[in-house]
């Protein structure tokens, strides 16, 4: 993976283009990307669209800042991503990331991700996405720095729309904070094979495609201060996120979008974190599943929420066309309860798909 600033040839342009807030991550993708059909995993692509995130909105959080107390930049919150297109083994991911809105608090990065083919030097777009990062100190303890430094805008126009957005994703979290005191997820590790009462498990029951990871945080998934990169947290939950989705559908799934995922608390170096994903709803040609991830320090014993989001899935034939989804077989009122929210989440992706249409 290689990191340049875009379109810069000297240092003076490269000053100029950081001082701009854009920059370019690029890699080539490899069969260790890809399912076995070739489609690229779409953790693979959140992963580099957070790399390049997290290094341009640190640049921007360090600037007019002493070098005795440095800053690193973790990621609170991706907005809705949606994958536009497939991307294969062989092509060149262009992740392109450039600032969009700083708060006292917060500050936005909005990245666009493009697939080029190498030999003809065609290039088409995959995805887009915004994140929200905040600016936090290094050292044992998270601690908030007061304030993220001025971005300058081309209009008035361009900041009151950042602002809008601001206020949109700090409405969204609360929100979805709400939504999981009134809903709380499962942190039980589950059998996909037995049920609970030793019955046998119906074939496209929830329970038989739930899935779980648990994972022990290496120093090379950390930045120096010992915190989880985001990008690794998302790859892993797209990788439960699509085990459930095989599970339930037996045939090539991919990512087909994601609903904000928000990021509650910050993973640590010597966490185990335990990832846990299932289905909640099921339309003719997409699956909804739900993926939380809970970290467990050992040593105290204290367990977080660490992050959660809601994965869209579709399954494809074999000429990678959208096919039909096995309907989701409820078994509890918990269950249909979910099924029934995951059905007015649906509509209104639906809606919103129609809307910019």
């Amino acid at each position: 993976m290689a990191a340049k600033v875009a379109g810069a040839e000297s240092s003076k342009e490269v000053e100029d283009s950081i001082s701009r807030g854009s920059i370019e991550v690029c890699r080539l993708m490899h069969p260790d990307d890809a399912n076995l059909a070739g489609n690229v995993h779409g953790g693979t692509i959140l992963k580099l669209i957070e790399e390049g995130g997290f290094i341009i909105a640190t640049r921007h959080c360090n600037r007019n800042r002493t070098k005795d107390e440095p800053v690193l930049a973790a990621l609170a919150r991706v907005e809705r991503t949606d994958f536009i297109q497939p991307m294969f083994i062989g092509e060149v991911a262009q992740v392109h990331v450039q600032l969009g809105y700083a708060s006292k608090r917060s500050l936005e990065v909005k990245a666009s991700v493009w697939a080029e083919n190498v030999l003809t030097g065609s290039r088409r777009l995959t995805n887009r996405a915004s994140l929200w990062y905040v600016p936090i100190v290094m050292g044992s303890d998270v601690r908030i720095i007061p304030e993220v430094p001025s971005l300058e805008y081309s209009s008035k126009d361009e900041e009151e729309k950042g602002k809008e957005r601001y206020e949109l994703q700090k409405r969204a979290r609360l929100d979805k904070e709400e939504h999981f005191q009134e809903n709380p997820p499962s942190n039980n590790v589950v059998s996909p094979l037995v049920h609970p009462a030793g019955k046998n498990v119906s074939r496209y029951s929830v329970l038989n495609s739930e899935s779980s990871l648990i994972h022990s945080v290496q120093p090379s998934e950390c930045t120096k201060a010992g915190f989880v990169l985001g990008g690794v947290t998302m790859k892993m939950m797209d990788e439960v996120a699509g085990i459930v989705a095989f599970r339930h559908c037996k045939t090539n799934v991919v990512t087909a979008s994601i609903d904000a995922i928000d990021f509650h608390a910050p993973v640590k170096l010597g966490h185990i974190i335990h990832i846990t994903g299932r289905a909640t709803f099921t339309s003719a040609k997409s699956m909804e599943i739900e993926v939380v991830v809970y970290a467990k320090d050992y040593h105290t014993d204290d367990s977080i929420r660490a992050c959660s989001a809601y994965f869209t899935f579709v399954s494809l034939d074999e000429k990678r066309r959208p096919q039909a989804i096995p309907f989701l077989e409820l078994h509890t009122e918990e269950e249909a309860r979910r099924f029934e929210a995951g059905n007015k989440r649906y509509q209104k992706r639906k809606e919103r798909r129609e809307g910019q249409s």
